[in-house]
């Protein structure tokens, strides 16, 4: 396992690299569509917890307006969405910014997908080795469902890779990625929301 990890990394570098030069073009049409499309920055920068749980912070193209209320009222995730922001959504486009976070070693392209940092105190010690591999930016959840599963069954699925990691894992889901990204399934949930928030209450998890 050693011994793949520090490959995988070359690999990531790599591949983070001829990725940025190709999709410049591309990422420099989001950026001005984004900028024409509504008010506020291209990116969306958050804190996220990477590996042991350090934290850094994410980088992804701005999909949702800066308003948060109308008419005194809070806004689902799917009313707050541009409408470049859908288009961004559905092919993949508006995660093209994590490529900096491989380049700066935050994340990989495969691993579990970094959360939030307020879900740290909230993890059963089993949930907790999801941090045990550097985060990516889709992993073995991720092509099990995506936003679609339940909490608990997304952190088993990540918990799984972090005990399977090989290249083989990896390439499966690198593949598995790319026919999801196509097909553009799993994105939203039925609900309007991206992902409910995780919430526990004791030893008991629920969509709050």
């Amino acid at each position: 396992m050693i011994t793949y990890v520090k490959l995988k990394r070359v690999m990531d570098l790599l591949f983070s690299i001829i990725l940025l030069i190709a999709a410049s073009p591309i990422m420099l049409c989001a950026a001005f569509a984004i900028k024409l499309g509504s008010k506020g920055p291209v990116l969306f920068k958050q804190e996220r917890p990477g590996k042991d749980g350090v934290i850094f912070t994410i980088y992804k193209f701005r999909t949702m307006r800066l308003e948060t209320e109308k008419n005194g009222r809070p806004l689902s995730d799917m009313q707050r969405m541009t409408r470049v922001g859908t288009v961004l959504r559905k092919f993949s486009v508006d995660e093209l910014p994590q490529l900096f976070n491989i380049l700066n070693k935050d994340m990989s392209f495969i691993g579990p997908r970094p959360l939030l940092v307020q879900y740290l105190e909230r993890y059963t010690p089993e949930q907790m080795r999801r941090h045990d591999v550097t985060p990516g930016i889709s992993g073995w959840a991720q092509i099990n469902g995506r936003n679609g599963v339940d909490w608990e069954t997304r952190f088993e699925y990540d918990v799984w890779y972090v005990e399977h990691i090989s290249f083989g894992t990896d390439f499966r889901i690198f593949l598995k990625t790319l026919a999801i990204v196509l097909n553009r399934s799993g994105v939203n949930q039925s609900k309007g929301q991206t992902m409910e928030e995780f919430s526990v209450v004791g030893n008991k998890t629920f969509r709050g």
